[in-house]
């Protein structure tokens, strides 16, 4: 059971005590009256600034009243809205948190990290995937896939690595699929050629990068439809994004862990060389052609 959350809020499986409570919301947004589902989403178009004000405020920007606001934060399992504010107030802190600042946490010896590490990251992932709505990969799969689009991908200063890798993947099973690389001031390049056909693919985790976040919203505001690929606290890039796919990242290390984010990446790649058999075999088989020298011009 997260703490803080009535376990009687959804499912009958208990869910891990670090589990943000973004995803819960998420998770159980069924669950919710028409007017406590409006305080969730607005929630979480805006994770989590819009619950730190009070609850006054909180209802403006959900257009709902002041005693929906109560009746939600209490579904949660909260007993009072100071309660829900303190467990939002956390979260931010862990968030932001740098890895020096992590790095002054209680140190593992080395056995204890050896023995700790692997399993944290490999709990990382089926937690990250348990909680992927299939819907939401196949959505993206369809975007991502869909080559009347042009599909650009870009990431920060780690996460580029993984942005890269993926281009370089769906570069081989279809067209117009764009890695922007270099220098902030470059992007603008790319930015003027995306039109509302287009879409984003953006990796960003804490601490989020100011620039990456201020490429997607221009792009939201072009009409891009952006992917964001996130962790469980969610970049600012999620109040512009279409889809939204957010990994466990924290593990026993001053660093986070990208091995979720990996593997979602290679899960959208699946997904994408799957959907047009034909289209990605053809290429594959042309890319082969040209590996082995052989002539390509039309028969």
């Amino acid at each position: 059971m997260v703490k803080g959350v009535s376990p009687s809020l959804g499912s009958d499986t208990a869910e891990p005590l670090d589990q943000p409570l973004v995803e819960v919301i998420r998770e159980r947004l069924d669950e919710f009256t028409a007017t406590e589902r409006r305080a969730a989403l607005a929630l979480l178009a805006n994770y989590p600034l819009l619950g730190l004000g009070t609850v006054a405020e909180f209802a403006h920007g959900a257009g709902v009243s002041s005693p929906t606001i109560l009746r939600f934060t209490a579904r949660l399992g909260f007993a009072t809205y100071a309660e829900f504010q303190k467990r939002l107030r956390g979260e931010l802190e862990d968030r932001l948190k740098s890895p020096l600042a992590k790095a002054t946490a209680p140190s593992f010896p080395a056995a204890e990290i050896e023995d700790d590490l692997p399993g944290a990251i490999l709990d990382n992932i089926r937690e990250t995937f348990r909680h992927l709505p299939p819907a939401e990969l196949g959505a993206v799969v369809r975007l991502i896939g869909d080559e009347r689009r042009t599909v650009y991908f870009l990431g920060g200063r780690f996460t580029d690595a993984l942005a890269r890798y993926m281009a370089a993947h769906l570069r081989i099973v279809r067209g117009k699929v764009i890695h922007i690389a270099g220098q902030e001031d470059n992007w603008r390049d790319f930015l003027i050629d995306m039109t509302r056909r287009d879409g984003l693919v953006v990796f960003d985790i804490r601490r989020y990068q100011a620039n990456v976040v201020r490429l997607a919203t221009a792009a939201a505001e072009r009409g891009v439809s952006v992917v964001l690929v996130t962790d469980g606290w969610l970049s600012p890039i999620a109040s512009v994004a279409a889809h939204v796919l957010p990994a466990r990242v924290a593990v026993p290390s001053p660093w986070d862990s990208s091995t979720a984010l990996l593997a979602i990446a290679e899960a959208l790649i699946a997904g994408v060389t799957r959907a047009d058999h034909a289209r990605s075999e053809a290429r594959m088989a042309m890319l082969e052609r040209y590996r082995d020298g052989d002539d390509l011009r039309p028969d």
